[in-house]
């Protein structure tokens, strides 16, 4: 499974939530990436620069961390991808990664919300987690990336007839009834 959104629209939290549900580790290219630079790691040095400007860690570095953590044993019965693809070049990638395993993908879930929701939640978990990535003109650019580079995404599943959207905002609880709902209805359930 594939978790679609904005930055801000709860993919994070749904994420943990869902794989629970379902028994399936959350994949979060984020949180490789904040690990690494909390580490200090040469990688993380890399990744640090694009994420403080509020663009995208390249395809390279992220495309090789995606597929060490696909060969996990934990992700043999399944996972879900937070943050991974965001472009049209890394889901033919993922693709190719999972057909060299004989896998394919089974639902892409979009969370959908607006995008001055999306700025106040961001700008209250900069202040609440103390990160200094969640500016407000880094927060804009994460946006306007993303609508650039990853909404298109969700035209190409769709295509594919893999789409299910969520609308993202409301009560926490709220938003993962609806998202079980939805992938139930795709015959995803634990």
């Amino acid at each position: 499974m594939v978790l679609l959104g904005p930055p801000g629209a709860g993919k994070g939290t749904q994420a943990a939530r869902i794989s629970e549900r379902l028994g399936i580790p959350a994949i979060s290219t984020g949180d490789i990436f904040r690990a690494n630079v909390a580490g200090n790691t040469e990688l993380g040095q890399q990744a640090k620069k694009y994420m403080d400007a509020g663009e995208y860690v390249p395809d390279s570095v992220t495309n090789a961390m995606v597929k060490d953590r696909l060969a996990a044993d934990d992700a043999a019965q399944g996972f879900l991808l937070d943050g991974y693809p965001r472009t049209e070049a890394q889901v033919h990638e993922l693709d190719a990664m999972l057909a060299e395993s004989g896998l394919a993908l089974d639902v892409v879930l979009e969370i959908t919300a607006e995008a001055e929701v999306v700025v106040q939640r961001l700008l209250k978990r900069a202040t609440e987690q103390n990160r200094a990535d969640d500016t407000e003109p880094v927060i804009r650019r994460r946006l306007e990336v993303y609508a650039e580079q990853t909404e298109p995404l969700a035209a190409l599943y769709e295509s594919k007839g893999l789409l299910v959207r969520v609308d993202g905002i409301g009560d926490i609880d709220e938003v993962t009834e609806r998202i079980m709902s939805a992938l139930a209805s795709r015959g995803v359930q634990a």
